[in-house]
């Protein structure tokens, strides 16, 4: 796994913190979820919300993703692409271009 700045970043913040044993893979699942619904709240009440807020609040999303990959030992950047790649299998692009339909109903 290539080591990043930001990922480097956060194995020292959390280390410097003691934190790395609060952060199991389920506990980081759980921040995960909880800090995405903090993210939708900015959209609560309408389509427009806080630029700042939405930064923030999506800041801590990927923190805690990159933590539970850095966590489980996979590196972001490729499970990403290979995601990407089955994905494009599923929607090949002359049947869902412009189209929202799942896959099983192109």
């Amino acid at each position: 796994m290539v080591d990043d700045p930001v990922r480097q970043a956060l194995r020292e913040f959390t280390k410097e913190r003691d934190w790395s044993q609060f952060h199991t893979p389920e506990n980081l699942a759980k921040s995960i979820t909880i800090e995405a619904a903090e993210l939708l709240e900015c959209f609560q009440w309408g389509q427009q919300a806080d630029t700042q807020a939405v930064t923030e609040e999506l800041a801590d999303v990927l923190t805690y993703c990159l933590l539970l990959a850095d966590r489980i030992g996979v590196d972001p950047g490729a499970i990403v692409l290979d995601k990407l790649e089955k994905t494009r299998a599923k929607y090949p692009v002359e049947k869902a271009h412009g189209s929202s339909v799942k896959y099983d109903r192109l």
